[in-house]
């Protein structure tokens, strides 16, 4: 029996030497799982799904997957660099979809490598350190960010499935942000060696290194036709804080950038001016309006060619530049996609640049560095297809008082079609008539610029909107005078004769008008129709003895009543000239304003706010504009919200603002204009 038997452990040691054998290695896994399982939640999942390069730092999955299908993860692929993308190149056992993403990523890796000038801001937005100096390597860099750009165009254009059929795919939202950012780091590099004389030019082309950019003409009013950038800033690069709420922008095909260009009103509006004298001199010789200093522009490559081929071996593409207000799509090799734009950049930049918070009490109390004449900003280039929303701040204030109030608007798709945002800018000392007045001349100035023939959809139906004595010039617009305001003010207020004189001799144009044609709603936000109890107390009236007026108001009050010399103890004698007497509900002007009739076609709303949420109505304020001033009683509606007198920022103020000026398109469209 002993022969005929090998025993348990005998017979199972012979069963795993044979398994051994026959099967090699791989059967020692199967005493253990070859397969193991592990929970992860769901934003792990996510973040492994859609990491990449741009986000982790590390390939995608997919880039990982197609390199290890390719046999070329370990070897030649271990490293980042040229070998790995040339092996990728060769490869023929991947699909070209997953190859030419894959390239864009492995590019845009490479390009990452590469030595760079780096971007740092202040927090006014000026670059800390200069970006317009190329290095001597500037040509590896620009080749691997045009390839970057070249094979995303590739694969999102011209490989086995068009893009509307991969739409929901996360891989082509990856590839379309390879483009994008190689389109802006191209733009940059193309822009800084133009600047410094790197570029050789000829007609619209402009050959840096290997690569021919072919400018293409534009179809819209971009905002480089006319002017030239003195910056391009890309607007992924900017980080805004402050009052500023959010950064509105649309997905899309391109690259968002800022061209910053010289502002035309720096030299009205800069602290750093010599003295405010030399600086109503400079500001004498200039407009007194000026479009968007920093225009939102989206810049595209676009690669030519039949094929795949001919596409990777384009190196004369074609460069477009567009306003993004303008246009919303494009056509690419037959398929529409949407420009991406960003609304915030260029206007949060003019802001964080403009020096504003410090000039607006500088104006007001006739210091150094404030404004001696209003100017009237724009906030894209002038369209005459779209009318026009004009913003008329308060006293003390500044453009930056409609900071989120702008912005939150044309992050409506409705409302930025159909509208263009203006804003009027001026020294709050400054009587109310003569702001007034002002605005006026501007506007007219304008419009005799961009549209004399009065025949553009922006010369009519404009809606104003006005916050606090920014209401008041407002109701002005729109009201009739005849000679209420001269024999009122001759009457009941006490002047001196000169004073007298000077209202007969220059008061009286000022003093004189009729509904401006051009409006056909107002928005009125806290303010003070029937003036304030503020301006009346001890500290209204110390405060008020404080303001200066401008030099250029001074100057005509010197001619009469000085013998020519300049008084800047103006408000000592006879009847104080300023916006704050203005506001006191016993001055003669504003109660004189308060009788004027309002144009009869003209819609008008109230939007009013009252600092507490208790008591009757009729007796809150908002701490400095009382109820019974602000409330107009045939006002087409009337939102009162519990705030403070800065209530034009608060959200539902901008909710209510959208929903008056939605209301007002629909009005417009069954007009039929």
């Amino acid at each position: 029996m002993a022969t005929t038997g090998l025993g348990f452990i005998g017979r199972t040691t012979l069963i795993i030497t044979v398994l051994l054998t026959l099967g090699g290695c791989a059967t020692l896994r199967q005493f253990g799982p070859s397969v193991q399982v592990a929970s992860v939640t769901p934003g792990q999942y996510i973040a492994l799904k859609r990491g990449d390069i741009l986000t982790t730092g590390k390939l995608s999955s997919a880039t990982t997957e197609t390199l290890r299908v390719a046999g070329l993860d370990e070897g030649v692929c271990a490293k980042p660099g040229l070998p790995c993308i040339e092996a990728m190149e060769a490869t023929i056992v991947v699909r070209e979809e997953d190859k030419r993403s894959s390239l864009a990523e492995l590019w845009l890796q490479y390009a990452m490598t590469l030595p760079a000038p780096k971007r740092e801001y202040s927090a006014s937005g000026r670059a800390k350190t200069t970006i317009t100096e190329l290095d001597a390597d500037f040509q590896p860099r620009l080749d691997a960010w045009m390839q970057v750009a070249r094979q995303a165009y590739g694969y999102l254009f011209f490989t086995e499935r068009t893009a509307n059929q991969r739409g929901f795919e996360d891989r082509q939202t990856q590839v379309r942000d390879y483009y994008n950012l190689a389109v802006q780091e191209a733009s940059v590099q193309l822009y800084n060696a133009y600047a410094t004389g790197r570029v050789h030019s000829e007609a619209s082309h402009f050959q840096l290194g290997r690569w021919t950019f072919v400018l293409a003409p534009s179809g819209e009013a971009s905002p480089l036709d006319t002017r030239t950038p003195t910056e391009l800033v890309p607007a992924a690069s900017l980080s805004f804080t402050g009052t500023l709420r959010s950064v509105h922008r649309r997905d899309g095909f391109g690259a968002e950038l800022v061209a910053v260009m010289n502002d035309p009103a720096n030299a009205s509006a800069t602290p750093t001016a010599a003295s405010t004298a030399s600086t109503t001199a400079t500001a004498a010789t200039q407009r007194s309006w000026s479009e968007m200093p920093s225009p939102s522009m989206t810049v595209l490559l676009r690669f030519s060619g039949k094929n795949l081929w001919e596409v990777l071996h384009d190196d004369e593409p074609e460069l477009e530049i567009h306003d993004p207000y303008q246009v919303t799509e494009v056509t690419l090799h037959g398929q529409e996609v949407p420009l991406a734009a960003n609304f915030t950049a260029g206007y949060a930049l003019w802001l964080a640049r403009s020096n504003f918070s410090h000039q607006s009490l500088r104006s007001l109390f006739g210091g150094k560095g404030g404004i001696d004449t209003p100017h009237l900003y724009m906030m894209q280039p002038y369209d005459p297809n779209r009318r026009v929303l004009l913003m008329i701040h308060g006293l003390a204030s500044s453009p930056e008082a409609w900071v989120n109030v702008a912005n939150e608007l044309m992050r409506d798709e409705e409302i930025r079609q159909d509208f263009q945002i203006w804003q009027f800018y001026y020294p709050t000392n400054m009587p109310i008539a003569m702001s007034h007045d002002a605005m006026r001349h501007t506007l007219a100035e304008v419009f005799q610029h961009f549209d004399p023939s009065g025949k553009a959809q922006a010369s009519h139906d404009m809606v104003l909107v006005g916050h606090s004595m920014g209401g008041v010039i407002a109701r002005l617009m729109i009201s009739s005078s005849g000679d209420h305001l001269v024999d009122t003010l001759l009457a009941t207020a006490q002047m001196t004769p000169a004073q007298q004189e000077l209202l007969r001799t220059k008061g009286a144009p000022v003093l004189t008008f009729l509904p401006e044609p051009e409006v056909s709603r107002v928005v009125f936000i806290a303010t003070p129709h029937r003036g304030t109890d503020v301006a009346s107390t001890r500290l209204g009236r110390w405060i008020g003895r404080l303001v200066r007026l401008p030099l250029t108001v001074l100057e005509d009050v010197a001619t009469i009543a000085n013998d020519g010399k300049i008084d800047r103890n103006d408000g000592k004698h006879g009847y104080q000239m300023n916006s704050i007497q203005n506001l006191d509900k016993d001055d003669p002007f504003v109660r004189a304003v308060a009788d004027l009739p309002m144009a009869p076609k003209v819609h008008y709303h109230s939007i009013i706010a009252r600092a507490k949420a208790d008591g009757p109505l009729e007796k809150t304020d908002d701490g400095l504009v009382p109820y019974w001033s602000s409330h107009l009683p045939h006002a087409v509606s009337e939102k009162v919200i519990v705030s403070g007198h800065s209530v034009q920022e608060a959200t539902p103020a901008i909710v209510e603002l959208r929903r008056i000026l939605h209301e007002d398109m629909k009005e417009h469209d069954r007009a039929g204009n």
